[in-house]
């Protein structure tokens, strides 16, 4: 059931995540490959501007130019998520720096259009989902959360077997605001309850819990089980990123022991995706949430290293963003055999870790 992805040199444990590279297979043959970017933030980081400005006072006149070229630059664009196709047709998302504008759910339905504004920024090897000269409206009823995206007829013209994709780009990138709950489908003003061609059900709108990047190769009794979002590694030439993925299965075990099992079973046989967890990784307690942060204990195979108590970056990536998607979680702990011996870059007990604001991260 699981691919394995080893990175080649362990990381210590942090509260900041720091890039490094990996290899993929045997040790006679290894690619290197960028990180994925991924922006935590903690509770005390704060992001503004000084009001009495960032420049030395004995800074030179470039330098005054710079520092004001990047201020005025922050203060134009903003980071969104778009969830876009890769090579594989997964439906990944991708933080992409765009113009600040009012409207910006209409916006951000806009750079998933095919030949659109986001043609240039587009990572390599992604591609937009929605065809090309598709323009869209989108109207919030702010009541219930549900976001009414209006498309043109163009909207039609998309590719059949990629239909669930489109459906859940559109969902997950709408959805990233917390001002949308759920999203229904209109077309030229006519609402749609399936869409055009595969007739995928919308009903009366489509949320995150209709899954993303469903896997379709398990039989599970659909009454008895529930859905959990998984998050495993992609490439794409010389760059990695995390990738969500739903997988059914039993209903009734405690949802956090689960998403950690699961991680660690690793993704699904015939799939591009792999995994950093080593297959002897296991639980020695139950996951314990308090005030929103989950402590988990495992036994000394998380560890990439027991020398130094090191656990490789993409191990905490997936544990952090796959757990973060239950309620009630906003940070994840480790601990190894019971003691909080992990350690952070500066040798310190590293602190827990909070859900990323943006996942791989493409902003300028």
């Amino acid at each position: 059931m699981r691919k394995y992805l080893r990175t080649g040199a362990p990381l210590i444990l942090a509260a900041t995540l720091v890039t490094t590279g990996c290899s993929i297979g045997s040790k006679d043959v290894s690619t290197k490959m960028d990180e994925p970017q991924v922006n935590y933030v903690e509770d005390t980081d704060e992001i503004e501007l000084d009001e009495a400005g960032t420049v030395d006072e004995v800074s030179d006149e470039n330098s005054q130019e710079e520092d004001n070229e990047q201020a005025t630059e922050s203060a134009e664009t903003v980071q969104r998520e778009l969830y876009l196709l890769d090579a594989n047709g997964l439906v990944v998302p991708q933080t992409l720096t765009l113009p600040k504008q009012e409207g910006v759910l209409k916006q951000s339905l806009e750079y998933l259009v095919a030949d659109g504004p986001v043609a240039e920024l587009l990572p390599s090897g992604f591609q937009a989902v929605l065809p090309a000269g598709t323009s869209v409206t989108v109207n919030l009823n702010e009541e219930d959360k549900t976001a009414v995206a209006d498309f043109s007829t163009e909207f039609e013209e998309y590719e059949p077997a990629k239909e669930q994709q489109i459906l859940q780009a559109i969902t997950w990138t709408l959805t990233q605001f917390d001002s949308v709950d759920k999203v229904q489908i209109r077309i030229n003003g006519y609402d749609q309850e399936v869409m055009p061609h595969n007739k995928t059900p919308i009903g009366d709108g489509v949320s995150r819990s209709d899954g993303i990047n469903l896997e379709s190769n398990q039989v599970v009794d659909l009454v008895n089980s529930e859905e959990v979002v998984l998050y495993f590694m992609g490439h794409q030439g010389d760059s990695r990123y995390y990738v969500p993925v739903t997988r059914r299965v039993e209903a009734g075990e405690d949802a956090l022991t689960t998403a950690v099992n699961e991680l660690i079973d690793g993704p699904s046989i015939g799939t591009p995706l792999v995994s950093g967890i080593q297959s002897k990784a296991n639980l020695l307690a139950d996951p314990e949430v308090k005030d929103g942060t989950l402590t988990l204990d495992f036994n000394e195979h998380i560890l990439e290293s027991s020398e130094n108590m090191a656990v490789s970056q993409d191990v905490l990536n997936m544990l952090v963003l796959t757990l973060t998607e239950q309620n009630g979680v906003d940070k994840v702990s480790i601990e190894v055999n019971g003691e909080a011996s992990v350690l952070n870059q500066e040798g310190e007990p590293a602190e827990p870790v909070s859900r990323p604001k943006q996942v791989n991260d493409h902003s300028l």
